[in-house]
């Protein structure tokens, strides 16, 4: 299991959502073997340097994708799980990118858009599940690329959103509402947990 934090949340590097997540799944596949692993990245809010902020973003998505090559190459048979929360869920869904389509403003960092990952570890990957995944919208109003996931794990991604979570619900960016901290204990967890025992 593969899981990328939230900004700033506790429980690093796992992250609260991820920790729960985790346990929803162990309980969910009681016998079953789960190892956790949590994308070592800030997982910051330093929004007011986009630089650096999406350098620090970049890192994660590429050491995400760095993992996921390594498990599928080394232990062919481990089924991957991979999720994330919030920035988390962003960091998550561009590692899966299936190509990212770089701003015209930004044309000059294309070079440091993360690639496509091979095809061949698609079939290692079991589910994607994405807690509070921001919004089309919101995206596009930090000036960050599209999140689009690869059409491989299109059938295998599931997302979640508590209604009135202006980060995932279609809102202007802004800062969360209280709705968005609560993915802990809202049932979400345990439906994750059970999409991806579906999908093992």
């Amino acid at each position: 299991m593969i899981s990328a934090r939230g900004t700033l949340e506790p429980g690093a590097p796992m992250g609260l959502t991820g920790l729960a997540f985790a346990a929803a799944v162990r309980s969910t596949l009681p016998g079953k073997s789960v190892r956790e692993y949590g994308v070592p990245y800030p997982a910051s809010g330093n929004f007011a340097n986009r630089l650096a902020f999406a350098h620090e973003v970049l890192n994660g998505i590429k050491v995400t994708q760095n993992r996921i090559k390594y498990l599928a190459a080394t232990c062919p048979r481990t089924r991957i799980v991979l999720s994330g929360y919030s920035q988390g869920a962003v960091v998550i869904g561009y590692a899966l990118n299936p190509g990212i389509s770089v701003p015209a403003q930004y044309e000059r960092y294309r070079r440091y858009a993360p690639a496509r990952l091979p095809a061949s570890v698609a079939k290692h990957v079991a589910s994607v599940v994405l807690f509070a995944p921001p919004s089309a919208r919101f995206i596009r109003g930090a000036g960050a690329p599209p999140v689009q996931i690869d059409r491989l794990y299109a059938r295998k991604t599931v997302r979640y959103c508590i209604p009135g979570d202006t980060i995932c619900n279609g809102a202007p960016l802004g800062r969360p509402n209280a709705l968005h901290v609560l993915y802990t204990v809202n049932g979400d967890a345990l439906a994750g947990a059970r999409f991806t025992a579906a999908h093992l």
